[in-house]
């Protein structure tokens, strides 16, 4: 089908745009997802800076690169989630301020507004991202958790939220939710009832990211299944379980990589997720838009593993077909 081949620049934001750019074009990129943090995407000079658009878009056709969505995952965490000493690391100073809770998770909300009006000046459809939540630390139910409680959450998102997604309607952006732990939707069922306490708004949908499905036992199929018209962008990303009697799960408070955790990110192609049943139903659904490695892999040299990975979804990618298989057995077809 030929879709765009994208890495997510996320975590490459150690090196300046340039200096990357001209390896991923070297290893046979499309183009890039590009983070709104490191010197990738600059928010807050995108709206403030009337060239800063056109010199980014320059500076990726230098290298014959396209770019179809940016990512403010970072910012997106803080709007909804209960604030900490933790958030300081991944928020600009902008955002974190004093460090006051509300007015951290204000000033992350009207980050995320900007996001849609930088992409809207930029040139792309698509804003990528976390909501963060306030109830995530609820999800084991003991001390037993009211119903209520977790209503409570849902419609702290909604209200959130809904103000943010009105500047995307304004601008004709998508935002589209990476389904991960700690977000307010990881799985399914809390997708389904993201989607309800917003209305369904058109603007909400979701980043499919089959690694974080994974783990969790979800088949990443099922989810693009379920929510066929939501899938606005496409991660690339792999995830292996080990569960040998010693792991668990949840991770034992095991830093990434280490052999002890139940579960760890792989580069693309070596964990578990069957690749090929997505690109089918992808396929089935008609996405047409770019696949976007995000690369992750504590066990592999990154440079190897990005140039391999654009090799493998290359090869994995294919188009739907445009007859029936039998349709040369039909003699009023002959």
């Amino acid at each position: 089908m030929a879709r765009a081949v994208t890495m997510f620049t996320g975590q490459w934001a150690d090196m300046k745009l340039d200096d990357l750019a001209k390896t991923m074009k070297g290893f046979g990129f499309d183009g890039l997802e590009l983070a709104c943090w490191g010197d990738h995407f600059e928010v807050d000079r995108a709206v403030t800076e009337d060239d800063y658009c056109d010199k980014k878009r320059e500076q990726l056709d230098k290298y014959d690169l396209g770019c179809w969505s940016i990512s403010t995952h970072l910012c997106g965490q803080a709007v909804c989630d209960i604030i900490d000493e933790r958030h300081k690391s991944i928020l600009p100073e902008s955002v974190w301020g004093d460090g006051d809770p509300a007015g951290v998770n204000d000033r992350a909300a009207e980050a995320v507004k900007n996001a849609a009006r930088a992409a809207q000046k930029f040139g792309v459809p698509v804003v990528n991202g976390f909501t963060g939540s306030s109830i995530w630390h609820l999800l084991y139910s003991f001390p037993p958790v009211p119903p209520k409680m977790i209503d409570d959450g849902f419609k702290l998102f909604a209200d959130r939220w809904n103000p943010i997604m009105d500047v995307f309607g304004e601008c004709g952006i998508k935002f589209g939710l990476e389904v991960h732990p700690t977000e307010i939707a990881f799985d399914i069922y809390s997708a389904e009832k993201a989607l309800d306490a917003i209305g369904h708004r058109e603007e909400f949908g979701f980043n499919f990211d089959p690694s974080h499905l994974l783990w969790q036992g979800i088949d990443p199929v099922e989810f693009i299944r379920y929510f066929p018209d939501r899938i606005y962008h496409v991660h690339i990303k792999d995830a292996i379980t080990t569960l040998n009697g010693r792991t668990g799960i949840l991770g034992s408070h095991i830093d990434f990589g280490d052999h002890r955790r139940g579960w760890n990110f792989r580069s693309p192609g070596h964990g578990g997720v069957n690749f090929e049943e997505i690109i089918r139903a992808l396929n089935d659904i008609k996405y047409t838009g770019p696949l976007s490695i995000e690369w992750e892999d504590s066990g592999m040299d990154r440079l190897h593993g990005a140039e391999e990975s654009c090799e493998f979804v290359r090869s994995i990618d294919f188009a739907p077909s445009d007859v029936a298989f039998d349709s040369a057995f039909d003699k009023e077809k002959q």
